[in-house]
């Protein structure tokens, strides 16, 4: 799945399958300007900072068990989000430390460190990444992902797939090759 934010019309947290199929809202109200996610892969949670609200948020995937975990000032000034074990990790750019917040209680408030000019945090640990398994956008023997030509993403589950082609192409009628 991807997740994204979108607060243009209307604000909201959402999802799809990586070829862009079954968007589903998450979120789309008490919710104003969504500027970054961080997802809790092995509970089904997504987080998120509303800078406008001046809040970070939790919910599960299917927008469900919504609760506030911090409100203030100081999130206008926040930017990425990270989670890892009991803490979310972020970015404050008035003076560019990194901060770790409790995710259950939003207490426990930390600098860190401090970057420049950093405008974005990830967390990578081995625990987090989901195993690799088979799925349909292999390479082939032939080198192409999943029989595409150009590019394949994967559709419903990570045994569906859906070809598309670069900028100036077309797919073809086999729904596999790009002219």
């Amino acid at each position: 799945k991807l997740f994204f934010t979108d607060y243009g019309n209307a604000a909201k947290v959402e999802r799809c399958d990586m070829d862009g199929m079954n968007r589903t809202w998450i979120v789309d109200s008490k919710i104003e300007q969504p500027t970054a996610l961080a997802l809790d892969l092995i509970n089904k949670y997504v987080y998120w900072l509303d800078i406008y609200l001046e809040s970070v948020e939790v919910a599960d995937y299917q927008g469900r068990r919504r609760q506030t975990i911090t409100k203030g000032r100081q999130i206008r000034h926040l930017c990425g989000l990270a989670v890892f074990e009991n803490y979310l990790y972020t970015i404050n750019s008035d003076n560019l430390n990194i901060l770790r917040i409790n995710r259950y209680n939003g207490t426990d408030v930390q600098a860190l460190a401090r970057l420049d000019n950093a405008k974005e945090i990830r967390v990578y640990q081995k625990r987090t990444q989901a195993a690799v398994r088979s799925h349909a956008c292999e390479v082939d023997p032939y080198g192409m992902p999943g029989e595409c030509s150009h590019i394949c993403l994967l559709s419903s589950s990570y045994k569906a797939r859906t070809c598309r082609c670069r900028t100036g192409f077309i797919l073809g009628s086999d729904g596999r090759s790009c002219k």
